[in-house]
């Protein structure tokens, strides 16, 4: 299979899967239609509804600025729009690859495009990656010391669930941490990579290629030692990411208001719709579909009617997810098509 067949492929898995999704939570709406959502859009609080879109758009602007706060660590001054098109890149094609596979590679081909060496670039991307794990970690203890009765609001299945998916982001934390702190273990997954690649034929001679890898390795450990020397920037990483994390819970909170939801009873929300997004990391679908939707209704259901549960679902799902992964791909799209043009335009001066 060709690499552009098998974009296509998961492609159309990722949007049947999210239409299995949203059949799966409307078949236990009862009377709900899309008619009823339409109308619950049309008649919410726009001031809140305002919010929310805000709030989703957050969740991509605040991780481009988590990446361009540890680049200017290291020396590289990039523009805003730069750093969004790396995040929305990352959100795209995370959403439409197994394990959200694609999302890295993306906002790294991104950063090369921009001038930045591949070493430097990988040794960021697994910096925020950091910064983002122990992003959503930071919020999952704040869950628990400030209401831990609603974790046992959910059913056990779902605690499991949570559980399993906190114990999850605490081995990734470590396994990134790793990968930074000993470039041999990097550069050692990367030998593997190449004699593999030797073995299925896909290159014949590996030799030059793991002599330049390790030549990058080195590079790599430079740029690591200089983040290191420059906790300030990765501080300012860890509060993107963290509010990051919070941005995209807070949409959820917001949906919940405009649809006349009391704001004493926000906070809740909020502290589900958190346990839910941990509870998303325990099986690596792209955008935890269906796990999150089963979670998300799980926990709403102890707060709402089973109605406005499922309603305040599918409204935050679609802006939360959905909308934001579609903006991100129209922004993607634009940016290989501006990449393209400019590199066409060098090629013919």
């Amino acid at each position: 299979m060709t690499k552009g067949k098998k974009k296509i492929f998961w492609s159309v898995g990722a949007v049947l899967l999210a239409v299995l999704s949203i059949w799966a939570v409307l078949s236990q709406a009862g009377d709900l239609s899309f008619h009823d959502l339409r109308m619950a859009l049309r008649h919410g609080d726009r001031r809140w509804l305002a919010a929310a879109v805000l709030s989703m758009m957050g969740y991509i602007v605040f991780e481009g600025e988590g990446i361009l706060s540890i680049l200017l660590g290291v020396g590289y001054r990039r523009k805003h729009r730069q750093g969004f098109l790396y995040a929305a890149g990352d959100v795209y094609f995370s959403a439409i690859t197994p394990s959200a596979s694609g999302g890295q590679p993306a906002s790294a081909l991104f950063m090369m495009r921009n001038g930045i060496p591949g070493a430097v670039v990988t040794a960021t991307l697994l910096m925020n990656l950091v910064m983002y794990t122990l992003g959503i970690i930071t919020v999952g203890i704040i869950c628990m010391v400030t209401a831990p009765g609603l974790y046992f609001r959910f059913h056990l299945p779902a605690r499991i669930l949570i559980v399993l998916g906190y114990l999850a982001l605490l081995l990734l934390s470590v396994l990134f941490m790793l990968l930074l702190l000993r470039k041999s273990i990097l550069e050692r997954l990367g030998v593997l990579l190449l004699r593999i690649m030797k073995r299925i034929r896909l290159i014949r001679h590996p030799e030059k290629k793991i002599e330049k890898l390790r030549k990058k390795m080195d590079e790599y450990g430079e740029c690591v030692a200089g983040m290191r020397d420059h906790k300030g920037a990765l501080i300012q990483a860890y509060f993107w990411n963290l509010a990051q994390r919070i941005s995209q819970i807070c949409v959820t909170v917001f949906m919940f208001l405009a649809m006349g939801g009391k704001i004493t009873e926000a906070f809740p929300v909020w502290v589900i719709q958190s346990m839910v997004t941990i509870g998303s990391n325990t099986v690596p679908i792209p955008g935890g579909m269906g796990v999150t939707d089963y979670l998300m209704l799980d926990g709403f259901r102890s707060l709402l009617s089973n109605g406005d549960a499922v309603r305040l679902e599918l409204l935050s799902r679609g802006l939360s997810f959905y909308v934001c992964v579609l903006i991100s791909g129209i922004t993607s799209a634009a940016g290989l098509g501006l990449y393209h043009i400019q590199h066409r335009e060098e090629k013919n001066s």
